[in-house]
């Protein structure tokens, strides 16, 4: 059951809404992984909002695209970005997983996450540039799907089975929250609702929506198991990490389309 507290987590802990947090237990954190999607719908219809104004104003699909990527970037405080820069420098070190931890607590950022923040920061530019080129419609899709996605992705994360890496944290105050069923029950009504809103753009747009949600989250599990194996289990940083990566991944696959 949703639950008003879950929502406040979801909206309290992966944007900067002004929304308070008023529990930190494992029955909202559950239902606010859970609903971790929503959150990412709010943050993706911003994105397709401003990105989609500019395009009809005639900015051109390389502008609108920079700012459709800065929206969720803005919305998170780069939150997702630095978990994805510290995730890299933390695998990049090879060292062993107390190390590496530590390596990620910095807050520095080393030369494996400068490069990994600069080719996906390109890529995700790069790809929604392509979709508004072929029409504001696609790239305002491409835009709302990705960032469901990547809290999509996050959700999964959460399903049990899969450890904290550390005792404290975001990540170990929702690793093991969400059940498998139910969090797969959730990766299917998603990718069912995006796959319904393809359907605004003809022909095999239900089928590329869809197909753009597995990539994501696909690309996300494998690094999430590559984690798990190196850190011992999920953290904060990692959570950023496997939101960036399925977000990209998702719109890498709406632009090959």
């Amino acid at each position: 059951m949703i639950s008003s507290a879950g929502i406040r987590f979801a909206f309290g802990t992966l944007t900067v809404l002004p929304v308070r947090v008023k529990r930190w237990d494992r029955d909202a954190a559950r239902t606010g992984m859970l609903c971790a999607p929503v959150a990412g719908l709010v943050v993706g219809l911003c994105a397709a909002g401003i990105g989609g104004v500019l395009t009809l104003l005639g900015s051109g699909p390389l502008l609108a695209a920079v700012a459709t990527v800065a929206v969720p970037a803005a919305l998170t405080r780069g939150l997702h970005l630095d978990g994805l820069a510290d995730t890299a420098d933390g695998l990049g070190s090879a060292k062993p997983a107390e190390d590496a931890l530590r390596i990620m607590k910095q807050s520095d950022i080393g030369p494996f996450g400068v490069i990994t923040l600069l080719f996906v920061l390109l890529a995700q530019v790069a790809a929604v540039a392509g979709l508004y080129a072929e029409g504001w419609a696609y790239g305002a899709l491409g835009a709302a799907v990705s960032a469901v996605t990547a809290r999509l992705a996050l959700t999964l994360a959460s399903r049990t089975g899969i450890p904290a890496a550390r005792p404290e944290g975001l990540g170990a105050a929702v690793a093991e929250s969400v059940p498998v069923r139910t969090g797969l029950a959730v990766a299917a009504l998603v990718t069912a609702g995006c796959a319904a809103a393809g359907t605004l753009l003809g022909g095999y747009g239900a089928l590329h929506q869809a197909v753009a949600v597995l990539a994501g989250l696909g690309a996300a599990q494998l690094l999430l198991r590559h984690c798990v194996r190196r850190f011992g289990g999920v953290t904060g940083d990692v959570f950023g990490a496997l939101a960036e990566t399925a977000a990209t991944a998702a719109l890498i696959a709406l632009a090959l389309g």
